[in-house]
Order: C-alpha cells, then sequence, then structure tokens
C-alpha cells in the first residue's frame, strides 16, 4: 500500500528542511512506523523552498510556498502550486492529511486526485466552527471528499459534527496522535540531572495557561501536603502566560513556597531526565488534541495522574494507569494524588512502563494506523465500483 502524509503547516523561523524534520517528529515518527507496519510511504511537506530530504527510508519533498513571508505560516487558503504534482508522482493508495484546519486545500486536492484515491483527515487540535456559524457548512462542503477523520477520542469528533463539518456519511477512526523516542533514565543519575526533590517528587511539564490550569493543580497540591508533607512538585513549563499568577500563588502559600519548584523551560533532549526522576505526573487539562507531555511520562514510565478528559482516557486506558481526576475541582485532585502517592510506587512505574510499550508506542501506532488505512481504502474502492 502506497501512503502519501502531506502537512501543510510548518515553523516559518525554521530555514533548513533537514531542521525542520528534526522539529518535527509526529511527522517523521509517524511515517516511519506506518513504513515499518508495511506500507510505502512518502512526505509532501510546504516550506520556504523546493528540497527533497531521504531520512530513514523515507523520501520527504519540500514544495515551496507562494506567499511565504518567512513569519510562522498557518494560513489556510494558500496553495503551493508543487503539491498536486508532488502527491500525484507518487501514486498513492491513499493520502493522509495532517489537521482539518487546510479545507481549501484539501478540496483542491481531492479534485486533483485519482477517485479511487482515498484520504484521512488527522485531527491536531484545529479549532471548531461554532455551530451555527457560516464557516461550518463552508468547510462541510470543503471537507465532503474526506473518506475518514483520525482522531485520538472518538468523542473529540462530537463537536465537529455538532457543527456540520464531519457528516454521518463520513467515517472517524480512534487512533492516538503520536508517540515518542523517549526512553527511561536510571533514576539516580536523572535525579543528579533534575534535581528532583520530595517524597513524592511530582512534575508538571506543560504551559502555564488557562488551558492547562496549573492555578487548580496548585489548590489541589496545597491541600495533598495535609497527606503528603514531604512531597515536592517541580513544573517545568514554556509559555509563561500564568506565570505572575502561580508565582504570587505560590508565594503567599508558606506550604507551596517550600514545596513547589518553578524551574521553566527545559531542553527536550534533558526532559528524560525529569521524567524518569519523578514519582507522579500531574497535569490540569481542560482540553487536549492528544498530550504530547503525558504520552512521554508513560514512556519514562511514571504514573499520571491527569483530567478526566477524553484524550487522557483513551492515553491511560480510562486511568488503568496511574488515576484521573475531574479538570477544575481541586479537591477531586487531591483525593487522586494521595490516592496514587500511598501505593506501591516502583509497582507504578512498571506499569505504567508496559502500558506504553503495549498501547503507545511507534509500532503499535504504526500497525493501527495501516489497518484504518486499509479499511479507508477498501471502502473507497467499493464506494466507487458500485456507481
Amino acid at each position: 500500500m502506497k501512503v502519501v502524509q502531506v502537512n501543510y503547516a510548518y515553523a516559518g523561523h525554521i530555514s533548513d528542511p533537514a531542521a525542520l524534520l528534526d522539529a518535527y517528529e509526529t511527522l517523521t515518527g509517524w511515517s516511519e512506523a506506518v513504513a515499518a507496519a508495511g506500507a510505502s510511504v512518502s512526505v509532501v511537506q510546504a516550506f520556504h523552498c523546493d528540497a527533497t530530504v531521504s531520512r530513514n527510508g523515507i523520501e520527504y519533498v519540500f514544495c515551496a510556498d507562494p506567499r511565504d513571508s518567512g513569519e510562522p505560516v498557518r494560513s489556510r487558503w494558500r496553495w503551493p502550486h508543487a503539491f498536486a504534482p508532488a502527491v500525484l508522482a507518487a501514486e498513492p493508495d491513499l493520502v493522509h492529511v495532517n489537521s482539518l484546519e487546510f479545507a481549501p486545500q484539501i478540496w483542491l486536492l481531492r479534485r486533483a486526485l485519482p477517485v479511487d484515491t482515498a484520504i484521512v483527515v488527522q485531527d491536531h487540535a484545529g479549532g471548531v466552527p461554532r455551530p451555527f456559524s457560516i464557516t461550518g457548512p463552508v468547510r462541510r462542503r470543503l471537507l465532503r471528499g474526506v473518506d475518514a477523520f483520525l482522531f485520538t477520542a472518538l468523542e473529540q469528533a462530537d463537536a465537529w459534527r455538532s457543527a456540520g463539518v464531519i457528516t454521518d456519511g463520513q467515517a472517524v477512526y480512534q487512533v492516538v496522535e503520536s508517540s515518542t523516542t523517549i526512553s527511561p533514565m536510571d533514576r539516580e543519575t536523572a535525579r543528579s540531572i533534575s534535581r528532583a526533590e520530595g517524597r513524592p517528587a511530582l512534575l508538571w511539564v506543560g504551559r502555564l495557561n488557562a488551558t492547562k490550569d496549573p492555578l487548580t493543580v496548585l489548590q489541589g497540591f496545597e491541600r495533598a501536603l495535609d497527606a503528603l508533607p514531604q512531597a515536592v512538585l517541580t513544573m517545568v513549563y514554556g509559555a509563561e502566560d500564568l506565570l505572575p499568577a502561580v508565582r504570587h500563588r505560590v508565594s503567599e502559600s508558606p506550604t507551596l513556597a517550600r514545596s513547589v519548584r518553578l524551574v521553566g523551560p527545559v531542553p527536550h533532549s534533558q526532559l528524560a531526565a525529569f521524567y524518569s526522576a519523578a514519582d507522579l505526573f500531574v497535569l490540569g487539562s481542560a482540553h487536549e488534541a492528544a498530550g504530547y507531555a503525558l504520552i512521554e511520562a508513560c514512556a519514562c514510565g511514571l504514573p499520571p495522574v491527569v483530567t478526566n478528559i477524553p484524550p487522557f482516557r483513551v492515553i491511560t486506558a480510562n486511568g488503568s494507569i496511574g488515576a484521573l481526576w475531574s479538570h477544575g475541582e481541586p479537591s477531586d485532585l487531591t483525593r487522586a494524588l494521595v490516592d496514587v502517592a500511598q501505593r506501591d510506587l516502583a509497582d507504578e512505574r512498571a506499569r505504567a512502563t508496559r502500558h506504553f510499550k503495549d498501547h503507545l508506542s511507534w509500532p503499535l501506532l504504526g500497525r493501527r494506523a495501516l489497518v484504518i488505512y486499509e479499511d479507508v481504502r477498501s471502502q473507497r474502492r467499493a464506494r466507487m465500483s458500485a456507481r
């Protein structure tokens, strides 16, 4: 089976094609996993310039964006002229497009492809149109040639259906958005690098913004300190939207002031040390497309205590590792933290490691994706034959 993965978005600040591939681990990881599962895979990627890069058996064809301004490029209305020829040259059985945000490009691509070539579109946290907005019907019309949509959790498609973007005749499949190649380190080495503290040592990795809700996490953690007086929460973050509020909340509480460590940004190459040194991973997300940090935590055997949202339910198999808690409810986080912290943490780490290998690893996702692709291709060809 020949699969072409298409990516219209790219980081405008990256000028070298190889550097873009280094940054886009989901793009390369997904392609390599599907190829390892038995498909022939290539990638067509929008960029500043035309280029071709071969890496680990995958050919990446970069097509110059005619409207490239050098800034981060996300316009849904641009169309690199070389895109369709590059996709057609690969003679795909199926095209995998990243993001529902690029409906105009997907419509044009559908018109250029042979009728028996299937198209799947994978959600990457795209904005859902309001149910009665004009963009819903427009996007539905532009996306009506799509055979299937991929979401980390099936429930994530509900809003798209309510908005009229995904119709009843279009299939929806559940598959985790990404995996990781990050791996656990020796705990003593990890602790010396990360300077992890606490019994238990808790770790937050995520933006400090309203979606991740660090203030609720701090409130729940503060209450948990009554039962876990030696616990320390280390917070690793990039975006700092709520950093002033977080600092104020920590400083006004003597308990939090001695039990919260604000680290800030950490190079991705060092994150394995933070995951491997900690005892529990905590997040307060209101919603996610998947949860990259959660997946990385599981890869390093770190038991998660995360919100009970659809993608986290899928990633944790409904809380079969760690625990789930209700978003926005600090008392429920307190309950979950104390519950998991009082378990055999060595056993919890082993269970998290096994869970990642059995359910979240790249080989597993590659095989799952190929099963989906074959089903979508078969159904499209059956429909075309029936006409």
